[in-house]
């Protein structure tokens, strides 16, 4: 036993002591490979989701563009699937900048558009990310105003002071920002007052089956009551049935996200089905 445990360590690269965690490393060191491929080959889109206002679930408040790959078989690949492995490295900047470009050229084609994109906290002190963002708002001024950019608590914590003084120069051009999966990490709520956060998205965690979980019921109740304490719209993520849009509605929860309103579509919903045909 003792010989077998040395020869599977034998095997095993330096750094990775165990064959779990070598498997964990593989497995990242492939998914990183697949993005970089699909960035050369520029099989690089946004897929869009709706946010929609408790009091008129008609209509979309705005959308959130949601970054997607395609891998070799032209599998669209789900950023949750992938964002994990790069989120520290070069290509995830890159996807941020690509992230950027996509949605900035969205809401220059479309003046009535009003576009959430995700970016890491990694990202603020990237030059290609910046000149993106200043190169984007140069050719048309009225995307800063309809701009969103969603950041994630666990992201924001990283860097607090660098996000508190990124957010006031990029708000002062118009832009806002929201905290993205409020309540899954350990915000300081010193850096929460200080952050003004315009939007604050309530973890998905929280969210499913609330109606019928009273824990889940007081937590919410306890978040959405700090938005309103810093003046921020509340977003509840991963609504997925009506009793549960109906509940989050009478808790006075502002705008509702999640598949009971609509899947991530890689076709703009805002267009006509003929529209979409021209744009696939």
């Amino acid at each position: 036993m003792v010989r077998e445990s040395r020869r599977i360590k034998a095997d095993t690269p330096a750094g990775h002591n165990d064959p779990l965690s070598y498997a964990v490393a593989a497995r990242d060191q492939s998914t990183i490979q697949m993005v970089e491929q699909a960035v050369r080959h520029k099989q690089v889109m946004l897929a869009y989701q709706a946010i929609v206002p408790a009091g008129d679930q008609s209509r979309p408040a705005f959308y959130e563009g949601l970054i997607r790959v395609l891998d070799e078989t032209g599998r669209i690949i789900p950023a949750k699937d992938f964002i994990g492995a790069i989120e520290e490295t070069e290509t995830g900047r890159i996807i941020d900048c690509l992230a950027l470009e996509k949605g900035i050229r969205a809401l220059s084609m479309h003046p009535d558009l009003r576009l959430a994109i995700n970016m890491s906290a990694r990202s603020i002190g990237y030059p290609r990310w910046m000149r993106v963002l200043k190169r984007g708002l140069a050719k048309d001024p009225t995307v800063a105003e309809r701009l969103i950019l969603e950041i994630t608590e666990r992201s924001a914590m990283t860097v607090p002071e660098l996000v508190v003084s990124f957010m006031n120069e990029l708000q002062a051009k118009g832009i806002s920002f929201a905290l993205d999966d409020f309540g899954s990490g350990y915000t300081s709520f010193r850096y929460l007052r200080d952050f003004y956060f315009d939007i604050l998205k309530i973890d998905g965690e929280f969210i499913r089956g609330i109606c019928e979980n009273s824990d889940n019921q007081i937590l919410t109740a306890a978040l959405a009551s700090i938005a309103e304490q810093f003046d921020m719209v509340t977003v509840a993520e991963c609504v997925e049935q009506p009793h549960d849009a109906a509940f989050l509605t009478a808790m006075g929860i502002d705008c509702l996200q999640g598949y009971y309103f609509g899947a991530p579509t890689v076709r703009p919903p805002w267009l006509s089905p003929s529209e979409q045909q021209i744009t696939a």
